[in-house]
Parts: C-alpha cells; structure tokens; sequence
C-alpha cells in the first residue's frame, strides 16, 4: 500500500466529481445530492457517503453574498442620484441601472460568461461607473430644463453636447482595465472576467445613456416654463457655486503654491507608499477548510506516516469548531480548489483537510494546531494553513540557493536559514532537499568480475533480486494482469549483514558471495535533491507572522545580497516565493500599460485635438496614487495584485473627470469667454457631474470592503478617486492657468 485516505478516523475511498465547461455547479451540485441518495438507499450496512467538499454550496453561499453587495451597490447608487439630482432626475438615472444590467447579463450569456466570484466582483465595480453617462447626460438636460428650455431642445440638447465627449470618457475608462484583460500570467487567469463585464457594461451604459436617458427625460422631467430664464449663469449664482468659485479663483491666484504642494503631496505618497503600506501577493481566502501537512522523516515508511496522522485526527475528532477532519497519507488532497498547493505523492508524507464551522472557528482551529505540533509530534515537521487564493505559491517566504557541489550548496544554505531565522516574523525555516540517508556502496573490482565471467549489470540484477525482488510473470484475474514477484523472505532482505553474502550466479549454475568480487563500505547522500534550470538548487523556506510576505521578503533581501557578494563562482541566491510570484504578475501587467497608454493617447487626441491639452490632462491621472497611499495606509490595508488592479484602472476613472473638464474649457472659450473666465466658470459647471459621478463610484465600492478578495481594491478605489476628484477641480485648473498664462481681467465677468 503506497497511500491511504481516512474520513473522521474511518478507511476511505475518495470520489473526485469535475464539472463540463459551460456547466451549473449549482444545478450539478443538486443532482448530485439526488444521485447520492439513490445511492445510499441501496448501500450495505456501515457504507456511507459524505461530502468532502462541497463546491456547489460554496459557490451558492458566494453568489448569495455578492447579490446582496450588488443590491447593496444599486441601493447606494440610487439614494446619490435621488438624494443630489432630486426624485424624478434620480428616477431616470435609477432606471438607467436595471436596463444597463439586463443588456449586460445578455451579452455575458451570449459571450459565454460564467457568473462567478470575479464577473460579480466586477459588475459591483463597474455599477459605480455605468452610470456615469447618465447622470452626466441627465444633469444637462436638467439644467437646460432650469434654464427655461421646452424637453424637446434640452433633450436634444443632452444628446448632441454629450454624446462624442461620453464615448471619449466611456472608453478611456474601459481601457484602463486593458491591462488587466491582456496580461499573461497565472495570476491574470483569475481576473481576465473583470476587462470583460467591465468593458462591456460602459459601452453598454453609453449606449443608454445617449439613446434612452435623452427619452426618459422628456418623458418624466418637468419644464420650468421660464422660472429661471434663458440666463446660464444665472443657474450657477447661488448657494454653493458661489463659495466654490471662490476657492477656484484662489487657486488660480496662488497657483504656483498649489502646483507645488500638490506635487509635494505626490512625492511623499511614493515615500509613504513604498514604506508605510504593507505589501502582499493575494489576499488569503474565506473558505472554512484549514489544511495541515506532516513531513516525517524521509526515509519512514507508510505505516509511520499514518501512525502520525491518526494521532493528530485523534485530538481533533471532539473540536466543537471542527465538522469533518479527511486525511491522506501517502499523499496530499487532490485538486477541490484551483489555487490549492497540491503535494506530490510521498511515503512519508501526511495531510489533513480539516473543515471548519466559519471563519472565527477556523482561527481557533489554526491556532489549536499550532500549539499541537509546538508541545507535541517531535518526529513531523508540520505546516498548517488558510486556503490562498491566486496561483499557489507554497510557503510564502522562499530564497533559492543555486550551484554545482551539493555539500558546498547546503553549507549555504545553513548560512541563509540563519539569516532568515533573525527576522522575528519568520518561523518554521526549512529546505526543501531531504536529509542525507546511510547508504551502502558497492565498489566491484572488475578484474576478478571479468575472470569469473560476469559484469556490473548482472551484480546489479542480483542485488535488485535479493533486496526488491523480480517479476517472473504475471497472474492475470478478470480484466488485471497481477505481477508474480520472487524475492528473498523478510528477515534475509532486511538485515543488511546479509549483503556481503549474496550470492552472485555465474555460468553452469556456480555462484560466489558478493564480498569475493566487491567492496562494501558505509556512506551517506542526499534523499531528495531538485534542481532549476538543470542546476542543483536548494530552496529555504518559512511561514510568516504578523507581516506579508512581500514585506518580509524585503527586509531578508538586502543582507543575503551581501551573502551572495561572498560567494564563489557559479553560486548564487534568489528570491521565490509570494515575492517573485507577486513581481512575474506585475510585470504581466506592466507589459500591457503601454498599450492601454497608446490607446489612451488616441483617444484624447481625437477628442482634444492639441497636444498641450493632452499632457494636460495625463499629468493628473498619476494624482490617485495620493490618496491610495493615504488610505490603505491609514487603514494597513496591504496592497497587492487585485489592489494593483484597481490602481491602474483608477488611471482611466481620473482621466474621464479630466477631459470633461477640460472639454468645458473648450466650449467656453469657443462661445468667447476670456481664458481666465473659461477656466473658473467652466469648473463651476463640472463640479456636480464630477462630483455626482466619483461619488456614485466611490460609494458603490462600499459593499466590497468586507470582502477578503476584492476589499484591497475596493479601498484603492475609493482613497484614490476621492483624492483624484478633490485635485481635478483645484489643481488642473491652476495647472491650466500657468500652462497657458491665464491672468485676471481687471473689468468685464471677472472683476
């Protein structure tokens, strides 16, 4: 027997289950409840059938959780646009929302896209984005209804004004999720779904915004019939737009100030970014199951190996918090869960999946674990983990340590476990080659074995017979073919004095001991050796407490730099681990930004048409970084990859605010305004589009902050666009101002 499995201390026989592509897990997962128990109404007494895991009902129970958060998002969304734009205005944004998800739920069908974690994650994303448009597209119509004008001409109005300007901003925003479509790494496999729901819901949301918003208005907004008058700026000479003015005209005044606290700010947002916000690859998964591995000795056998699991089933089996513990031994889980580290097949090898009642009752089991395997189970070396998720990773801090001579390599090595050890946030160091076994020798001498006739391969098949045995046939018992095997009996093949006395046949059926014609001596090798790039290499590994590995990795990196400046020729050290998973996912997508970048330029261009403008508005695209410092270090909120998504995708958000702006320059400038005036009065008119569209973004992202997965984007989302929105209506105007030389006019709208 080379491997065993166990259900609650009981003999097992594990049932994989996967489903067809294109298939319901739910739909699967009830059919295979009815199938069970037709199944179970027909087996024998003491045979039962038990659910290991359960995909189906975890799928159900995260379908049901982001339904509520997109519900959620919806209810959020809606109360900004009732609460700022007033009922029968919020109405026509609110009807805006089911249409824009109906549309979208039928392209995700035709295109083939599951709803799963990832699709609903991005639709809560992109629900703070799609309504955008309408809103933009309403707000205008409104105002012109306020301005005295029949729905019929606001309306075509809204349209006309808004349409090309909405698609710039509409796909400036979808190409910043470009880089996370288009990356290739393992990592981009979990997250491609969120360029697609995305990308297709804002062109889905231009498209209702510039065809059925336009309707919807004429159909539910009131006219004023003249209340206000055919004066614009009449609209725009009350309540807070006059205190908003103000502060747009200091800005103006004190521009220089302004741009250079501004850029101060930047600069120490890089500083506090790099030093003050903690740093990891994927954030650890919500699932209940804990899995434990045990490692014993490389040359123990099956038999130990389940000694050792037994036992700690054994402490496990009366945990209030522990519903089912399913062992293995002789190897590990098979894949139930994609980013699982799935361990290779091993006699001396042991792991448990150990499923708990939620959240707070699998801390207390992690921790009951760890203080098992510190006061007990001398003889494991064991690990005990949360599920992960993104591309598995194994033990979260690694260092590879390369070169030709294995006892040079693991002198080394000892030397960069020390290091390791020094961090007080590293604990369970080990390598990952086994420890050196005994091992016996066998130097034939040639010449006596060329006079009597025989050679080093039948020496060889000799011991192999004596110690393993042969196959001399095979028994063959209905479809099985079962080898006959003939060997020597237990105690001759297990005591090694024996050795020198096997017999090595030679011609006419004659035989000498194989101490006649060979020399045995004791000596010891390496049990498991690995090598990278056909190089040998020894990796050291630890857990982590109380850090991300990202960080921990850092801080370990600069001294073991200076180990390997000592080191001889042809040795080196590497970082592996979350640290260089994390870095090959960056750097997937960071291969992409220059598209997305030149797909970007195109885009302003053919909607600003000057170059001067276009730097103008780039420049504040890096402004978020400011505020996603700020918050996910005031939070220790660790940034990582789906947070690194969320940055890059913030660039689009925060260039879509800039165009607009600097669109409505444009159109003031066109109608005569002095550049001064264009550029106060034309802020003035952005700000509530501006404000009511990061609003409803920042406020939809409110519902994923308690998710595990999508919490740290949630949060760079929210920190950045707030920042970014604050700094596009003070900064880019003082920065347009000194760009193009803005002064004051001493009489006409200015003085």
């Amino acid at each position: 027997v080379t491997s065993k499995m166990h259900y609650n201390g009981r003999d097992a026989i594990g049932l994989a289950v996967s489903m067809r592509k294109g298939g319901d897990v739910i739909r699967l997962g009830g059919q295979l409840d009815a199938a069970v128990k037709r199944i179970e109404a027909n087996l024998p007494v003491g045979i039962e059938i038990h659910a290991v895991s359960d995909q189906p009902k975890v799928v159900k129970e995260s379908v049901h959780e982001f339904t509520k958060s997109l519900f959620e998002a919806v209810a959020i969304v809606l109360l900004v646009s009732f609460f700022s734009l007033g009922v029968r205005t919020g109405l026509v944004v609110a009807l805006c929302i089911p249409l824009v998800l109906a549309i979208t739920f039928l392209a995700m069908y035709f295109l083939s896209i599951d709803l799963q974690r990832i699709s609903l994650g991005a639709l809560i994303i992109a629900l703070g984005l799609l309504v955008d448009d309408a809103i933009i597209a309403v707000e205008m119509m409104a105002l012109k209804l306020e301005q005295g004008w029949d729905r019929v001409r606001a309306a075509t109005y809204a349209y006309t004004v808004t349409a090309f300007p909405m698609l710039t901003g509409t796909l400036i925003t979808a190409a910043g999720f470009l880089p996370i479509g288009f990356a290739k790494s393992g990592a981009s496999e979990y997250t491609f779904s969120i360029f697609q729901v995305v990308g297709i819901s804002l062109i889905i949301s231009w498209f209702v915004a510039v065809l059925f918003t336009p309707y919807l208005g004429f159909k539910l907004l009131p006219e004023h019939h003249g209340d206000v008058g055919a004066d614009e700026d009449a609209v725009y000479a009350r309540g807070f737009y006059v205190r908003f003015r103000s502060i747009v005209e200091w800005c103006l005044d004190h521009r220089r100030a302004v741009t250079a606290v501004t850029l101060a700010a930047f600069v120490g947002s890089l500083g506090l970014f790099t030093h003050g916000v903690p740093k990891q690859f994927f954030p650890a998964s919500d699932r209940p199951e804990v899995m434990v591995d045990l490692w014993l000795a490389q040359a123990a056998p099956v038999a130990a190996s389940e000694r050792e699991v037994q036992a700690l089933e054994m402490k496990l089996r009366d945990d209030p918090d522990v519903v089912a513990v399913t062992s293995y031994v002789g190897k590990g889980s098979p894949r139930f869960y994609l980013p699982l580290d799935v361990q290779t097949p091993n006699r001396n090898l042991g792991q448990l999946m150990v499923m708990t009642r939620g959240g707070e009752a699998r801390e207390r089991v992690l921790v009951k674990i760890r203080a098992l395997f510190e006061s007990g189970f001398p003889s494991v070396r064991g690990r005990v983990n949360r599920q992960k998720n993104g591309p598995p990773v194994g033990y979260p801090v690694q260092f590879r340590v390369s070169g030709p001579d294995h006892r040079k390599l693991r002198q080394i090595a000892d030397r960069v476990a020390d290091v390791m050890r020094a961090n007080p946030h590293v604990r369970e160091v080990n390598m990952d080659w086994g420890e050196r076994l005994k091992t016996v020798s066998i130097d034939v001498d040639q010449d006596k074995a060329r006079q009597l006739g025989t050679t080093s391969r039948q020496i060889d098949n000799a011991l192999q017979t004596a110690l393993s045995g042969r196959t001399i046939t095979e028994y063959r018992e209905g479809d099985k073919d079962i080898d006959v095997v003939a060997r020597l009996t237990a105690p001759e093949r297990t005591d090694l004095n024996n050795l020198k006395d096997t017999k090595i046949y030679l011609r006419e059926g004659k035989f000498v001991p194989l101490s006649q014609i060979a020399r045995l001596s004791m000596d010891s090798e390496d049990s498991v050796t690995w090598r990278r790039n056909r190089v040998p290499t020894i990796t050291v590994r630890a857990e982590i407490t109380g850090a991300e590995a990202p960080d921990v990795t850092a801080a370990i990196k600069p001294k073991l730099d200076a180990l390997a400046g000592l080191l001889p020729l042809g040795y080196g050290i590497s970082v592996g681990g979350a640290a260089e998973s994390s870095a090959k996912s960056q750097a997937s997508i960071f291969a992409v930004v220059p598209i997305m970048i030149v797909v970007v330029l195109i885009l302003l261009m053919l909607q600003l048409q000057n170059i001067k403008k276009m730097a103008l508005v780039l420049a504040t695209a890096p402004l978020g970084i400011i505020g996603v410092a700020l918050m996910l270090a005031a939070f220790r909120i660790p940034f990582g990859f789906v947070a690194m998504l969320g940055v890059i995708a913030l660039f689009g958000m925060i260039i879509r605010n800039s165009v607009i702006l600097v669109a409505q320059i444009d159109s003031d400038l066109a109608r005569g305004l002095p550049l001064w005036d264009a550029i106060v009065e034309s802020t003035v008119r952005r700000l509530r589009p501006i404000v009511l569209t990061a609003l409803a973004a920042i406020l939809a992202m409110i519902p994923l902050t308690r998710s595990v997965f999508w919490g740290p984007m949630a949060w760079a989302i929210m920190g950045g666009l707030l920042v970014a929105t604050i700094l596009t209506l003070i900064f880019l105007p003082a920065l347009y101002a000194s760009w193009y030389g803005a002064t004051k006019q001493t009489t006409g709208r200015s003085s």
